[in-house]
């Protein structure tokens, strides 16, 4: 999959800004503790308000500096896993998952750099079986047949989340009606456009559809992704298994 900036085909961002900031529940014990904001109903997109940088700990060694819009004229989304509250039980900051290499890289961000939106969407992808399972509200709602990486050219496996969806201006194209950015990126392609990101997306090879046929995409049939692109929440949880 090659993404960058012209692309091969026009890709139109989809800007799923959220239209009021989330506030997570206090809860007990403010201060410094870490409390989980993820279960399997519930997860949190953080969208930049501005220039955002992630440091290693609160306070501690920047990991890397993002803009308000990433390359793909989206707005830069982090999935959020925790939340650090200060003496008043105030959000200070965020702990997320970064869209950069390695990939599982966490980081984390000031609370007053990024608005909260509430998830209710996730995906599991299923590499040995081929499946792709989507799930609103701790339900699963679809299970469908997905193609995977090559032997040469793997999907990888881990935690990640979804940080942007593109629609492609020329559905017959190689990535089909478009597709969901995760925050994953190739372990093998490095040179390729932007690193080598991985995503959920449609196809011109209605074949590939539940082999073993990718460069570490997962494709789905056209039908599938244009319905994924409408239901499929920026910051949703993404899990890839073997």
């Amino acid at each position: 999959m090659r993404w960058g900036l012209p692309l091969a085909f026009l890709l139109a961002a989809v800007l799923a800004a959220p239209v009021a900031e989330a506030q997570p529940e206090a809860g007990e014990g403010c201060g410094a503790a870490k409390r989980s904001l993820r279960d399997p109903s519930l997860a949190f997109a953080a969208y930049a308000n501005g220039p955002v940088h992630a440091f290693a700990s609160p306070g501690g060694e920047v990991l890397r500096s993002f803009g308000q819009i990433n390359q793909n004229g989206v707005r830069t989304a982090f999935g959020v896993l925790a939340v650090s509250r200060d003496t008043s039980c105030r959000a200070a900051w965020y702990q997320v998952q970064l869209p950069m290499r390695p990939n599982g890289v966490v980081g984390w961000v000031k609370a007053e750099a990024v608005t909260l939106d509430p998830v209710r969407t996730r995906l599991e992808v299923d590499i040995s079986e081929h499946q792709l399972r989507f799930f609103r509200d701790g339900r699963l709602m679809l299970r469908a047949t997905a193609g995977t990486g090559t032997g040469k050219t793997p999907t990888p496996t881990g935690s990640y989340y979804v940080n942007q969806r593109l629609y492609a201006s020329d559905p017959s194209g190689p990535f089909g009606p478009g597709a969901i950015g995760i925050s994953a990126f190739s372990p093998v392609l490095r040179d390729w456009a932007q690193g080598g990101p991985i995503a959920v997306h449609g196809t011109n090879d209605p074949s590939s559809v539940g082999r073993s046929a990718s460069h570490g995409c997962i494709r789905v049939d056209n039908s599938l992704v244009r319905q994924l692109l409408r239901a499929t929440e920026t910051g949703s949880p993404v899990v890839i298994r073997a």
